[in-house]
């Protein structure tokens, strides 16, 4: 039996959204594993580890669009500096990956090689216990969540907005990223953790191992997408994006925005978290960079190209560009950055809806074609 809230959950799925969802989930746990491993490698049907592993990780960028979305597009935050979560949630699953390659390292030691090269003869207080599984988890989940609490309690409770919210949060992910390049810190310097071998006893380069971290990344990106689907649809979500719009008047009812604030922001943070552990152990390594402002940027270019307050723009707009820059870094790599200046540039001008909005209005225009025939 369903209770209401399972009944309120799953009616906030339409039946398009559905259909796309069990298309996706047929797709990324039948299909891709099916044509991996049944047709050869010179196949055309084939589809090669390179391709599974570009596409998991840009699955990994398209849940931390949903997170960006949710606080940008429906709760009015831009934040430019949501690649600290993400690289968070890295770095805490990386520990874990760094303690599985055990004496399998180039030094034979029990501690990673990067501690064995600066001479350090124990692991900090902060690594104990990061040999387990479970424990990382629940750490990749409170690390960034508590960051999250900690720093958005004080700066909602002090009501920054706008660009200089965005302004703070850019220089928190810049003070953390020069924080972790370097080497005394205990997270490898501006090398990161890298050389994985296992994850949970199996090799983290078998292309088993590939398929099943490619369908979990599925699922997490299915579960995010109907989470907050159900969130932004339920009376908080109303609410939130009553704050988004006339924050004074929401103040007036009633409504202390600064909880509204804090618990999207949070729940944001522990998304990206997440989607930043699944990312490491596919492209296998992470490293300071992951906190660059320009990947927090990007991040929002990404809910802006797809259009933000969609939910569904965010997933399309991350793929749309990621796909694009691994295309141009590769034939053009000294213009990428060029390209996506650019493109943000356009959407901001021309798209301000970004591609969903594009779509509609397409669709508007053939409607009303239509309707005159």
């Amino acid at each position: 039996m369903h209770t209401p809230f399972t009944l309120r959950f799953l009616s906030s799925i339409d039946r398009k959204s559905g259909i796309a969802l069990a298309v996706f989930l047929a797709v990324a746990l039948l299909a891709v594993p099916l044509l991996h491993s049944a047709f050869p490698p010179e196949s055309l049907f084939h589809v090669s580890t390179y391709a599974i592993t570009l596409v998991g990780k840009i699955m990994c960028y398209a849940i931390v669009a949903i997170a960006m979305d949710l606080i940008w597009g429906y709760g009015g935050i831009l934040s430019l500096g949501h690649g600290l979560f993400f690289a968070l949630g890295g770095y805490t699953f990386g520990m874990y990956l760094m303690r599985q390659i055990g004496r399998d390292g180039s030094y034979g030691a029990d501690l990673p090689d990067f501690m064995v090269f600066l001479d350090w003869k124990e692991l900090p207080w902060y690594w104990h216990g990061s040999d387990s599984f479970l424990w990382v988890a629940l750490l990749v989940v409170l690390v960034p969540a508590l960051v999250a609490c900690i720093f958005g309690f004080f700066a909602f409770r002090s009501r920054i907005k706008g660009v200089y919210f965005s302004i703070i949060t850019q220089a928190l992910t810049y003070a953390a990223m020069l924080l972790f390049f370097r080497n005394e810190t205990g997270f490898g310097g501006n090398n990161g953790f890298t050389d994985f071998k296992r994850i949970l006893g199996y090799s983290i380069t078998a292309p088993e191992t590939r398929l099943v971290l490619f369908g979990l990344t599925a699922l997490l990106l299915a579960a995010t997408f109907v989470f907050a689907k159900w969130l932004v649809g339920s009376k908080y979500g109303r609410v939130l994006t009553a704050i988004r719009d006339a924050e004074s008047r929401v103040m007036f009812i009633g409504y202390n925005p600064l909880w509204f604030k804090l618990f999207v922001w949070t729940v944001s943070a522990v998304l990206c978290g997440i989607a930043g552990a699944l990312y490491v152990p596919q492209v296998g390594i992470i490293n300071p960079s992951e906190m660059g402002v320009a990947n927090s940027i990007e991040i929002a270019i990404w809910v802006a190209v797809g259009g933000r307050g969609t939910l569904i723009g965010p997933i399309i707009g991350a793929f749309v560009v990621n796909l694009a820059k691994s295309w141009f870094t590769v034939s053009f790599p000294e213009y990428w950055l060029f390209f996506l200046g650019l493109l943000f540039i356009v959407v901001t001008l021309l798209l301000p809806q970004g591609l969903i909005g594009l779509w509609k209005s397409l669709r508007q225009a053939r409607a009303g074609k239509g309707g005159k025939a």
